[in-house]
């Protein structure tokens, strides 16, 4: 696969999700990410990081300041053994609103310490998530929110029956 980012082309190397590690693995993300609601920009960044984690695709985060005023705090929140306590957002746009449907951490765990200011999105309908020039598919299921690229391998847990791995 080819993106082509910058005048320039990049390719996105061959992952298998099988290969990442447990605990999970923080490292930059490696190419401009971007978050759209049909023609409407919300956040794009070419400083982004990605979480890497077994049979997980990998979930980017993005710097709040990318968004604007776009993201709001949200009710709820949820523990990762590894990353800390999250805390949720709205995005919001004209009069769309999208209720929960970002996280992050403000107050990570030392390994995690980078994504202190940054928040990862489920980009499922109706938001359009890139990396580099690569349209996004959700993690399947409802409860993880990785972003599923061409150049991923092996088995993404999600689905029925593999939330629990």
């Amino acid at each position: 696969m080819r993106i082509l980012t910058h005048h320039r082309v990049m390719s996105l190397p061959i992952e298998n999700v099988q290969d990442y590690p447990r605990p999970p693995a923080l490292e930059a993300a490696g190419a401009p990410l971007s978050v759209r609601l049909g023609e409407t920009l919300l956040a794009a960044t070419d400083r982004g990081w990605r979480v890497l984690e077994t049979h997980h695709a990998p979930t980017y985060y993005l710097p709040v300041a990318a968004f604007g005023a776009a993201l709001r705090p949200a009710s709820g929140g949820s523990l990762c053994e590894w990353k800390g306590r999250a805390a949720y957002f709205d995005l919001i746009t004209g009069d769309t609103v999208l209720r929960g449907v970002a996280w992050g951490y403000p107050d990570p765990t030392p390994a995690f310490l980078p994504l202190k200011g940054h928040v990862a999105l489920y980009c499922r309908a109706p938001l359009i998530c890139r990396v580099g020039d690569v349209r996004v598919e959700p993690q399947p299921g409802g409860f993880y929110g990785g972003w599923v690229t061409p150049n991923l391998r092996g088995t993404i847990k999600g689905a029925p029956g593999t939330e629990w791995w």
